[in-house]
């Protein structure tokens, strides 16, 4: 059901190593430059860095298991392993966040600024922050889109917000240098509060889909008109959307006419399927459900009407005087209206049957509705005889 390729792994699994290289350096450069420089913005900074490294780990092994082909225990495939490691890469950054503006708020209360003026050293290091987080985030977010992956996308927003708070911190510090030594750690306060942002972001999103969220509405109402767009489909209700990863589940009630095939009806469905899917490319599963009217509104008889076998037993005994059974070419069941429909086409040995007698013969019978007659005849049966 679900195709995943080995080179969307592989491209997932590149951009990351990338990444945590790029993080771990820059992290480390950070954390060391702002120790040295007295630079309380740039450490946390440098920080957020290190958290973004810890996050590269977590889709490298998401990603690993995330992508792996549907078995017979995860029918469905295993891309909710993706939205999981989404939910605790947002965990993560909510807990990084506290801590930054822990350590910010500390300093602001207890530090002496005239003492810790930050060095300008730090000040070249937070705009080479700004570039390899910017270069990193467009190249993430690139191979995201290419093979529709949420987790890489958090991953490159995860990138986007340590840039983000690299120039929150270069004007900190650019601050602190003029003269506002406190705004290094307001500086520090902002960039934990942007991490907690994108953190409670990410791991709302994950939560949304673990739970089974519908699509938006427009997407909801769009896939509603386009079903309908099928000239055979009388109505649609029943509509269920949720996400797998990437990936659009879907369930829907087709309303078709009330005496056509199964095969038909079938075809019907395979056609709206279709229909769906040509608008929406991530749509992973489709199931349609044929219905010969609207059931929504009636209740449930599954257990009160019988089934064909009793039926026809029924049937044998009601008319074991009017009719043989062997005369009977096709017998139709249509379950309409809380009723059964009888559709029958009798053999030509059979064409002086009298219908209103077989019609009376069921008159007792609580689940009878309705009678038709065909025959193999040619010349009648162009001429259906409906009692």
């Amino acid at each position: 059901m679900f195709s995943v390729s080995n080179d969307e792994a592989k491209a997932a699994h590149k951009v990351t190593l990338i990444g945590s290289a790029l993080d771990a350096t820059l992290g480390g450069l950070k954390i060391f430059v702002g120790y040295w420089g007295n630079s309380s913005a740039l450490i946390a900074d440098g920080i957020h860095s290190l958290s973004d490294l810890l996050s590269d780990v977590l889709v490298l092994v998401a990603t690993h298991f995330g992508r792996q082909q549907a078995d017979a225990k995860h029918p469905y495939g295993h891309a909710r392993f993706e939205t999981l490691a989404t939910f605790i890469l947002g965990g993560l950054l909510i807990a990084v966040a506290g801590a930054l503006a822990y350590q910010a708020i500390k300093e602001l209360v207890t530090a002496d600024f005239n003492a810790l003026l930050p060095a300008s050293e730090t000040l070249i290091i937070a705009a080479l922050s700004i570039a390899g987080k910017e270069w990193i985030y467009h190249y993430t977010m690139r191979v995201a889109r290419a093979i529709r992956s949420d987790l890489l996308k958090a991953n490159a927003w995860h990138s986007r917000s340590d840039a983000l708070s690299s120039v929150v911190v270069f004007i900190g510090i650019g601050g602190a240098l003029m003269g506002w030594p406190w705004l290094d750690q307001v500086a520090a306060l902002v960039v934990a509060f942007m991490v907690a942002h994108i953190g409670a972001s990410l791991a709302w999103n994950s939560i949304e889909e673990l739970v089974d969220t519908a699509l938006p509405e427009q997407d909801v109402q769009k896939i509603h008109k386009l079903a309908l767009s099928v000239q055979e489909v009388k109505n649609v209700h029943g509509l269920r959307t949720r996400k797998m990863g990437a990936a659009i589940l879907l369930d829907i009630h087709l309303q078709v006419d009330q005496c056509i095939s199964v095969s038909e009806g079938h075809h019907i469905g395979v056609c709206v399927a279709r229909q769906l899917r040509n608008h929406f490319t991530d749509i992973g599963d489709i199931t349609f459900h044929i219905d010969s009217e609207y059931d929504q509104e009636i209740p449930s008889t599954a257990n009160l009407l019988p089934l064909r076998t009793q039926i026809i037993q029924e049937l044998t005994l009601a008319w074991a005087e009017l009719l043989h059974w062997q005369d009977i070419a096709r017998l139709r069941l249509h379950y309409l209206n809380n009723k059964i429909h009888l559709d029958i086409c009798l053999r030509a040995q059979a064409a002086k049957v009298d219908p209103l007698q077989l019609r009376q013969a069921l008159q007792g019978k609580l689940w009878f509705a309705d009678l038709t007659l065909e025959y193999l005849v040619e010349e009648l049966a162009s001429s259906p005889n409906k009692v």
